[in-house]
């Protein structure tokens, strides 16, 4: 059975702090907020507990930093597109920051093994003022492990409008 899932976090300034309030369906998570740089900086750390993608899941995650906010994103682990059976693969990042917002998008790197089918896009919407740094690592396989990427899709979209 395929998984859906979907994740909105939404940063603003609340009383001097940076809070983030999210809201989740199916199997991706937030596990708390933190604040180890203080006040002005909530961190999360997103957790998809199945442990990866096969054909069929989808993955919707959109952020989004108000005016003053300055959210840091991360995973526990690299993201896993497996083997598929004919059916895609999809997770879609939309981090849309508004004026004068920040983001630090780090997460892990995306795994894919030989034989996934899958589309990983990542589109970035920045208002004037804003500041974004991030990253979007991808593997193909595991060759140094036996496990290379010899067949298989993988669409990778960067979007910046």
């Amino acid at each position: 059975m395929p998984w859906h899932a979907r994740l909105q976090l939404d940063y603003r300034m609340e009383a001097g702090r940076c809070v983030g309030r999210f809201e989740h369906d199916g199997p991706l998570r937030i596990l708390k907020s933190l604040y180890p740089e203080g006040d002005g900086i909530c961190h999360h750390v997103v957790v998809h507990p199945p442990g990866g993608l096969v054909g069929g899941d989808t993955l919707e995650i959109a952020v989004r930093a108000r005016e003053g906010a300055h959210g840091l994103i991360t995973t526990p682990g690299a993201t896993r597109f497996y083997r598929s059976e004919g059916e895609l693969a999809v997770q879609t990042t939309r981090l849309t920051l508004d004026a004068g917002a920040r983001m630090e998008w780090l997460p892990l790197e995306a795994i894919c093994y030989s034989g996934c089918l899958a589309e990983n896009r990542l589109r970035m919407e920045l208002a004037p003022g804003s500041e974004l740094i991030g990253w979007d690592v991808t593997a193909l396989g595991l060759p140094e492990s036996g496990l290379p990427f010899d067949r298989g899709e993988l669409l990778q979209q960067l979007e910046l409008p």
